[in-house]
């Protein structure tokens, strides 16, 4: 480690807008530093070359000529070991991934409190690594789904930008369609397996039996109905990023398993006796609160240990109001150029309304919304009467179905495919006595077990009821 002597260290501010270079000057220079501004990176790159590298510099990104990530990577060629601290009033995952793989030492939100900006200089000085950070491939970008400038969006989107490069497993935590996938996805595709597959799995979704050999695969004839060898999860993702959604639904055998592969990075497929190697980045994702789990004895603690390395939590819909009409416009937008159709707009009045709700069901439900709105309102302008009427059949913050049906029928169809992918004929009996078991157990359970109430709630006949029961079926526990 090197300290500086505040009176010693050369600050140079590179931003085209003389407001932001003149203010964040002065509150250096009055805190002891010499500071030079530059209008854009041509002169900062001359002066580099006449004078000599600096200790610390701060960039804009968005500036006329090279931009600051491009001025990023000439100084890192030129000078590999000074700090640079990237500055943008665009703070998505592109910015930041594209900031933290060229070796920015941080990233700083547009506006910023100028006694945290001279804060982050002391300690960037004060701390700088002699060695100069690790140079990453460009990964592919592409348009992100994940939009915001909520605060909260803003933090989430740093902390993107910043795990992205390090390969340690990642723990998202966060409500039902608030985008935990598009997280695990951007993390992917900002890190240098960007090339290597990534690979999702909703755990929720494949019944017990079979999620055990939708991870590790398995060999022909390992148990009835498997005619060939099923490649699992991890075996496609090798080389790359597995995203495991829905982890506190997996059973606690498979736990165990999932344990000793994040320990050992190996596997035995079922039924088989060749040791599987796979270099595997696993991120994880649930709704649920797994302390609460491992305290109800159905979650491991060491596997929790194990996938919590880092946890990003994602904020909900309601909690980032002010996003809203930036996402709805977007989701508008993709839903004309899918229709071929000019863009709709919502109405002042609409989007106050917009902003207003609670959104149960997050930014899915809110994107479910504007493409029923983009399909089905009349005229360009979405009124509040129009919103108004799609809101009335949508199910309302305290009604479960909120967020609830997309997830059933989703794992419904998961289940069908994994049963047909297996060779299995039967699996409409399968699903129906499932549904009805369920079911039944269901509205017992809510009228204690009285079968003439319990058939009226859904609306059979009591004889209907008990013959699907059978005289053995007992009220549930």
């Amino acid at each position: 480690m090197t300290s500086f002597n505040a009176n010693d260290a050369r600050v140079w501010v590179v931003d085209d807008d003389r407001s932001v270079r003149f203010v964040l000057a002065t509150a250096l220079r009055e805190a002891g530093y010499r500071v030079d501004g530059f209008e854009n990176a041509r002169d900062a790159l001359d002066a580099l070359a006449e004078r000599g590298a600096p200790d610390l510099l701060f960039t804009d990104v968005r500036m006329p000529g090279d931009d600051g990530l491009v001025l990023l990577d000439k100084l890192k060629a030129q000078a590999p070991k000074l700090p640079v601290i990237v500055m943008s009033a665009y703070t998505d995952v592109a910015s930041t991934a594209g900031a933290f793989r060229g070796g920015a030492h941080e990233f700083l939100s547009k506006p910023f409190d100028l006694d945290e900006a001279v804060e982050l200089a002391a300690r960037t000085l004060a701390t700088r690594e002699t060695a100069a950070p690790p140079q990453r491939e460009n990964a592919a970008t592409q348009d992100d789904a994940l939009v915001g400038d909520a605060p909260a969006m803003r933090t989430l989107f740093r902390a993107i930008g910043r795990l992205a490069q390090a390969p340690l497993s990642v723990l998202i935590t966060g409500e039902t369609g608030t985008g935990k996938e598009l997280v695990a996805r951007a993390l992917h595709r900002e890190s240098p397996r960007a090339q290597a597959p990534f690979v999702a799995l909703n755990t929720a979704a494949i019944p017990a039996e079979l999620l055990e050999s939708e991870l590790f695969g398995h060999e022909a004839g390992a148990f009835t109905g498997a005619q060939r060898r099923h490649v699992g999860r991890f075996e496609q993702a090798h080389g790359g990023t597995l995203f495991l959604d829905e982890i506190g639904d997996m059973p606690l055998p498979l736990q165990t398993r999932l344990l000793r592969v994040l320990a050992e990075g190996e596997f035995f497929r079922v039924g088989g006796r060749e040791l599987i190697r796979v270099d595997v980045r696993v991120i994880a994702a649930t709704h649920q609160d797994l302390e609460a789990l491992v305290d109800a004895g159905r979650f491991r603690a060491d596997l929790l240990h194990r996938l919590d390395v880092v946890r990003l939590r994602l904020p909900a819909l309601r909690e980032r109001r002010e996003d809203v009409p930036r996402l709805a416009e977007r989701f508008l937008l993709a839903a004309a150029t899918r229709f071929d159709a000019p863009a709709k707009r919502f109405s002042p009045a609409a989007l106050e309304r917009l902003i207003a709700y609670d959104w149960p069901g997050n930014v899915r439900q809110l994107e479910n919304l504007c493409w029923r709105l983009a399909a089905l309102a009349p005229g360009d302008t979405i009124a509040r009467e129009d919103l108004d009427e799609a809101l009335a059949a949508t199910p309302g913050k305290d009604d479960p179905q909120a967020a609830g049906d997309d997830d059933w029928d989703r794992r419904l169809s998961a289940w069908a495919r994994a049963q047909l992918e297996l060779g299995r004929d039967d699996i409409h009996a399968q699903a129906r006595e499932r549904f009805e078991r369920a079911l039944f157990d269901a509205a017992l359970e809510h009228t204690g077990g009285r079968r003439t109430e319990a058939a009226a709630r859904l609306g059979l006949g009591r004889n209907t009821l008990t013959r699907k029961l059978g005289p053995g079926r007992r009220r549930p526990s």
